[in-house]
């Protein structure tokens, strides 16, 4: 489910959040069974196919606070996990430049509105799906064959 975390439901509008102002991100709601798929195997297709923890405030060509990386978890545990892969990586080399993905507290998350939802799948043609996220979804169908559906 695409949505809004980090700011109020007040202000949980594409309108209102698009202006950067509302302390939103963009985001996703991902529900899952923790017996089918561990938070931290979550966690590493997140840094290794979705986003670029190391640019702040950047989504493919889009900027602005609204796209910043960032994982909003729901327990402490998850909040430790977060912490500690994101430590591990930062130390791994993996990247050139320093992760500065924030794991922050969870205020709620709001669906976006309907237009939002499933947008890959119905505008699988549109530019900004061929050019950021066509990509991303080869990227997880080469990296983790098993897991993609």
């Amino acid at each position: 489910v695409s949505g809004y975390s980090g700011g109020s439901r007040a202000t949980a509008r594409y309108e209102r959040v698009g202006a950067g102002d509302t302390g939103h991100a963009e985001a996703v709601r991902i529900n899952y069974d923790p017996t089918q798929i561990s938070y931290g195997t979550l966690l590493r297709i997140y840094f290794s196919v979705v986003a670029d923890p190391t640019t702040p405030n950047y989504q493919g060509p889009d900027h602005g606070t609204q796209y910043r990386t960032a994982i909003f978890p729901l327990s402490s545990s998850q909040k430790a996990v977060a912490q500690s892969y994101i430590a591990q990586l930062g130390k791994s080399g993996a990247w050139k430049r320093p992760i500065v993905t924030r794991v922050e507290p969870y205020k709620g998350f709001y669906p976006a509105e309907a237009y939002h939802q499933d947008y890959l799948a119905l505008n699988p043609g549109a530019f900004y799906i061929r050019a950021n996220d066509l990509p991303k979804v080869a990227a997880l169908k080469a990296n983790f064959p098993t897991l993609y559906r």
